[in-house]
This record gives structure tokens, sequence and C-alpha cells, in this order.
């Protein structure tokens, strides 16, 4: 029998399906898990896209944020975003940042 070879859009579906409730991660954190360097993490919000069109529903989206701690949120996401972190207990500032980053920053 062969042994299945994982290709880099598997192992970040891995590692994104990881991430506890309450925490976040970068996309940097997320390259490197998968074994990439830092210009990786360009490419995660389009593996995970096409994962969702494929039918994989429950992508945790909003626990990926920006290096900084800032939040990705448009428009028509906004409710349901806020929402999830309301729930996860994860405080967002009017500058659309994590207050407590550091505290609920997941680390492979």
């Amino acid at each position: 029998m062969k042994k299945s070879i994982k290709t880099f859009s598997d192992r970040v579906l891995e590692a994104v399906f990881a991430i506890p409730s309450g925490r976040v991660t970068t996309y940097g954190r997320i390259a490197r898990a998968c074994g990439a360097g830092p210009m990786a993490s360009q490419s995660i919000t389009a593996i995970l896209g096409k994962a969702y069109e494929k039918g994989d529903k429950n992508i945790p989206f909003h626990r990926i944020v920006y290096a900084d701690g800032k939040i990705w949120i448009s428009d028509e996401y906004r409710a349901k975003r806020l929402k999830l972190y309301k729930q996860e207990g994860i405080e967002i500032d009017k500058n659309n940042k994590i207050k407590n980053f550091e505290e609920v920053l997941f680390e492979y």
C-alpha cells in the first residue's frame, strides 16, 4: 500500500482546523507550520477559498488574522464574524484589532 503524501494545501487545511476555539493564529504561522516560508502565507486564503467552494463549509476563517493582530472583516461578513469572536471570548477594538492578541495567539 502506498503511503499518501500530503500536499501543502492538505497541510494548510489540517493546520487551520487545529486552531482551538477562542484562539487565533496568523497566515505566516500557518505557512511555517506547514513547512513553507513566509511567501507561502499569501496563498493560504486562496487554498481555503477553494476548499470552501468544494464543500468544506466549516473553515474557521475568523481564527486567521494578520501578524499585527488585525482581523480581516468586510461589510458582508462583519456581523457574523463579530458574533463568532464574541462567542469565543475574543475582544476586538474599534480599529479591528484583537485586544488581547498575545494571550489568544495560537502557536503550532
